[in-house]
């Protein structure tokens, strides 16, 4: 039988009949968004879910109207639409949000970083904490555990590390030289290479590039580890988990960080070295020789005091994140590439400072 259907305005009814399954969707009449107070269904000869929702979105209940009052249902046509209008409910359009202003914004932005602050505070205060309480107990520190940490972020790093630094000396002694021969200051290259690549490049690339390798990797492990209840059972064995997995990682970073900055120099120098004899005539033994004159203490050490204080600001970031990871592998991707952002604002920031104070300092 065909389906049929009519609304009665006086009555604020929708009437159907027929069968009322999925292509009855064109008996539907066009009621100009009138309100449906009443739905009769005592004409229906067949119904199924495809046409129960057909009638109850005519009566606007999936845009969160009111359930119809149901007249001249059978009980099982009856049981079947109020088992659909259960889900139309459940699964009506929400209102869409409104759209935040510019202090809404900016207040949530500031009570997020408020958190961030406290959380960050908390933990560093933990780990100093624990840190004076191994002091006086060497037997019990992760020895072999800081060894494997300092195997994977030392050594793992070099050939990233070398590579980099290469290039880099390359590209900047390339481009210093060509403006220096200009005006046939050649030999002054060397200056600027050794400046450059000892005191800004070296550390803050080898900052960033452990940032984005070593730190993601201690977030995700750490993450992992809180996913799979390992960190809860390390407390549940009555040991600490900033004493046995933040600390091994933080002394590591603090050991690796200035070996990682001094081979970078090292590459960075012999990068330069080379385009400066194919470019500008400057042999190898000129090269040094200059270097020898030209090359002070401080601008080496410069750099290698720069790269324990990045250290310690990435295993903070890194470790930190890790353990506030949530209990799904959602939050452990959102919290690696956060860690990742946080480390290489801290590194820029922090060595923006440096630049500041050393100038500040006539250093």
């Amino acid at each position: 039988m065909t389906a049929r259907a009519r609304y009665d305005a006086a009555a604020r009814a929708l009437i159907a009949s027929g069968d009322w399954q999925a292509e009855a969707a064109a008996a539907l009449p066009d009621m100009a968004g009138q309100p449906v107070a009443v739905l009769d269904g005592s004409a229906l000869t067949r119904l199924d879910t495809n046409g129960a929702w057909l009638l109850l979105a005519a009566a606007g209940l999936d845009a969160g109207a009111p359930m119809p009052e149901l007249r001249g249902f059978t009980p099982s046509h009856r049981a079947l639409i109020e088992l659909v209008a259960q889900h139309c409910t459940a699964t009506a359009r929400q209102p869409d949000a409104a759209r935040d202003g510019l202090r809404s914004l900016t207040g949530r932005g500031a009570v997020a970083m408020g958190r961030h602050v406290a959380g960050l505070l908390d933990f560093v205060g933990r780990l100093t904490v624990e840190s004076l309480a191994l002091i006086g107990r060497p037997g019990q520190w992760r020895w072999r555990e800081l060894a494997a940490q300092v195997r994977d972020i030392f050594v793992g790093a070099i050939p990233i590390v070398v590579g980099m630094l290469f290039l880099l000396g390359v590209v900047f002694a390339y481009l210093l030289g060509d403006q220096a021969r200009k005006y046939g200051a050649n030999i002054f290259v060397v200056d600027g290479i050794l400046m450059a690549i000892l005191r800004e490049i070296s550390p803050v690339i080898v900052a960033i590039l452990v940032a984005g390798r070593t730190g993601a990797a201690i977030t995700a492990q750490l993450g992992t580890m809180k996913v799979n209840e390992e960190i809860d059972a390390i407390a549940t064995l009555g040991l600490s988990p900033v004493a046995v997995l933040v600390i091994p990682r933080m002394l590591a970073l603090l050991i690796a960080m200035p070996l990682l900055v001094f081979i970078g120099d090292v590459a960075g120098i012999f990068g330069g070295m080379l385009v400066a004899q194919e470019q500008l005539d400057i042999s190898s033994h000129m090269f040094v020789d200059r270097m020898a004159d030209v090359l002070l203490l401080k601008t080496l050490l410069i750099g290698l005091v720069k790269a324990p204080v990045f250290a310690i600001f990435i295993a903070l970031i890194a470790c930190r994140m890790g353990f506030s990871v949530t209990r799904d592998s959602r939050s452990v991707g959102a919290n690696t590439t956060s860690t990742v952002v946080q480390s290489l604002v801290a590194i820029i920031i922090l060595n923006a400072v440096f630049a500041v104070t050393f100038v500040q300092l006539r250093i």
